[in-house]
């Protein structure tokens, strides 16, 4: 017989089980995370998902907000299409629309802002996302991730961008380069004999 005022295990997991859905942890992606209180942001911008996996441990790591940029109109899923797409805003100053805002980035004291770097430098859409909110007063935090050159112009980028901000020395990886995977395919399927 159980006593008053215990859960049983059930209702003791499936609590466990819903606390991180009240938390925030199971909000859509590119929405605003609700605030819990947190004075950390961290948003990000990935293609692939590596920068994503690195946002989502900061934000483990430090009780942050978390925030999902996202173009209103997605780049092209192709690669190369893609690539071209992103040289074409480079080389322009374009800066794209975005799905979202942080809806008060006012009470942030610091930004965590994670990104792939796209031609040596940040994608158009970091542009767009620092031109979108005042980082004034607010610590900037950088992780990056990239194929192999390293960092290239977009800490310029973001002193640019976000000059009332405060921007730290932040995080960098190297991560898979998506262009030579693709090479690297190519030549083996060049090699695979099917026959019918």
């Amino acid at each position: 017989m159980r006593q008053p005022g215990l859960l049983s295990r059930r209702s003791a997991l499936m609590t466990a089980l819903a606390a991180p859905l009240s938390t925030g942890l199971g909000r859509p992606a590119g929405a605003a995370s609700a605030r819990r209180g947190s004075e950390i942001l961290v948003a990000y911008y990935t293609r692939t998902g590596n920068t994503g996996i690195i946002a989502r441990q900061i934000r483990r790591a430090l009780g942050a907000d978390l925030f999902e940029i996202r173009t209103a109109d997605p780049y092209p899923e192709d690669y190369e299409e893609q690539v071209a797409e992103a040289q074409r805003q480079r080389d322009s100053g374009f800066e794209p629309p975005l799905a979202a805002t942080v809806p008060d980035i006012g009470p942030y004291r610091a930004v965590f802002l994670g990104f792939p770097i796209w031609g040596m430098t940040a994608p158009a859409v970091i542009r767009s996302f620092l031109s979108r909110h005042d980082l004034s007063g607010k610590t900037l935090v950088p992780f990056i991730t990239h194929g192999g050159y390293g960092v290239g112009q977009s800490l310029d980028v973001l002193a640019g961008h976000a000059p009332g901000g405060r921007l730290v020395e932040g995080f960098s990886k190297r991560c898979d380069q998506e262009r030579e995977t693709l090479a690297e395919v190519t030549r083996w399927l060049g090699r695979v004999e099917i026959s019918g």
